[in-house]
């Protein structure tokens, strides 16, 4: 997994913007519309931060995701199997597959390196948030022993 340099930031915008329009279950399980979620800033102050991440498959983007390494208000008042403060939990956003790679793992390889960069740092925990209706998501967090603590509306 290579970290986004702010010289990738039009690779990275066009990437969501292929994601976003040729994914056919994106209105379902991501609810995604280019420029509301994710916009553009978004995206570049991640890349700024320093916490956005690309997986490539020959001179393609195959993955694409945001892990902060620390957690904002909307992640309070859930019931945590640990309560932490928020420096000492990573969080992940924006992950996407290409549409032309999906089912190849990228998903389960970038959320995996997600979890190692994360050990790296010595943060305690990861946590993500996902669609109740995006059932494959919540496959794969599953399987990667991820635990839902939480439903939010």
């Amino acid at each position: 997994m290579k970290k986004c340099e702010i010289g990738d930031l039009s690779r990275i915008l066009c990437f969501y913007q292929l994601v976003i329009r040729e994914t056919s279950d994106m209105p379902r399980y991501g609810r995604w519309i280019y420029g509301l979620h994710p916009t553009e800033e978004m995206v570049e102050d991640y890349v700024r931060q320093g916490v956005m991440y690309r997986l490539e498959d020959g001179q393609d983007i195959a993955a694409v995701v945001a892990v902060t390494p620390y957690q904002g208000e909307d992640y309070h008042g859930i019931d945590w199997q640990d309560e932490l403060a928020d420096d000492e939990v990573a969080v992940v956003h924006l992950l996407a597959v290409n549409p032309h790679f999906q089912k190849r793992g990228y998903a389960r390889t970038a959320m995996k390196e997600v979890i190692e960069l994360v050990r790296e740092k010595s943060v305690k925990a990861v946590r993500l948030d996902a669609l109740e209706c995006n059932a494959p998501a919540h496959r794969l967090y599953e399987s990667l022993g991820f635990k839902k603590r939480d439903v939010r509306r």
